[in-house]
């Protein structure tokens, strides 16, 4: 049987922070959870972002429950302030669904001199999460899905020089950013079980689905070639609407396991199963190099010790 929007379980009374929820993937999960009585959180880069996605959903689903959180990706210090502002206003969440991003711009650094790709992509999510693994701890069964994409398969983590300051390729850079979020899921994973905290880590991706980070890269790098590609393989593209349900289902089917992705079936395409992860992340030491060299990036500019507390290993 394939798995559809329709196999939603019921979500009355749960409350889920989907970043990235004013557009593609991120609206289109937002809009199914609102359907089955979620109460979402959209979480975008402007407030302005948040409340034009917020009266579109409002217009296809008339009951709905939608609060926005206004969180730029690319700053840090922003990530810390909108995570302490969720913090403040709810008793907890059932899921965080890490789903926004960039996908291959210029060379571009954040304010905290990060690769933005990274930045976004892998760091700022990771942090988000620490933040809100209390929150999640609150109910049983709490979830964290975190987005990765295809180029997780051609992705390598360039140790030496993470940032691409010496030698800055944008699409080695986005299967880098796209690997990390595969071993941050998986790394989060363990973690949590040798805690033994009741919430699922897991990832999804969503194969060639139709968003609006194909014509954002295009605008950015100003390249012709790109869009004549995404041109000749447009007949290969799915909507984002079942682009996002592989997310969906790692984010809401109750036989979905911790440590788990889910893709499309055809690879590119196709209604959501269980898939394997990108062979570079099943490497536990460098995963866990991966989690420490995150988390003193991250440490430098939000303060996380309380996370740290959380995810200590229990004897």
């Amino acid at each position: 049987m394939l798995w559809s929007i329709d196999s939603i379980p019921n979500q009355k009374d749960k409350t889920v922070l989907v970043t990235g929820a004013n557009s593609g993937l991120g609206f289109q999960t937002a809009l199914a959870l609102l359907s089955k009585g979620a109460r979402v959180i959209l979480g975008c880069r402007s407030i302005e972002n948040a409340e034009r996605a917020r009266q579109e959903l409002l217009s296809k689903v008339s009951h709905g429950n939608i609060e926005v959180l206004e969180i730029d990706l690319a700053d840090l210090e922003k990530v810390n302030k909108a995570s302490d502002q969720v913090i403040a206003k709810y008793q907890s969440i059932n899921l965080l669904i890490n789903n926004a991003g960039v996908m291959a711009p210029p060379q571009t650094y954040t304010k905290q001199g990060l690769e933005l790709q990274f930045a976004v992509n892998h760091l700022s999510h990771m942090a988000l999460t620490l933040k809100m693994l209390p929150l999640l701890s609150k109910q049983s069964g709490g979830r964290v899905v975190t987005v990765s994409s295809g180029a997780q398969y051609m992705g390598k983590i360039n140790w030496d020089d993470l940032q691409g300051e010496r030698n800055y390729n944008r699409w080695a850079s986005y299967s880098q950013s796209k690997l990390a979020n595969v071993m941050f899921a998986l790394q989060l994973s363990k973690k949590l079980k040798e805690s033994n905290v009741d919430i699922a880590s897991l990832s999804a991706h969503p194969g060639l689905a139709r968003t609006n980070l194909q014509p954002q890269s295009v605008m950015a790098n100003g390249s012709w070639q790109e869009d004549i590609a995404y041109k000749l393989m447009n007949p290969m593209f799915q909507s984002a609407r079942m682009g996002s349900l592989p997310q969906l289902r790692a984010a809401t089917d109750l036989k979905a396991k911790s440590g788990e992705q889910y893709g499309p079936q055809f690879n590119f395409r196709g209604y959501p199963v269980l898939c394997r992860v990108a062979p570079p992340a099943l490497n536990s030491a460098q995963r866990e190099q991966l989690w420490e060299m995150s988390e003193n990036l991250i440490g430098d500019f939000i303060n996380i010790p309380r996370s740290k507390e959380f995810l200590k290993k229990k004897k």
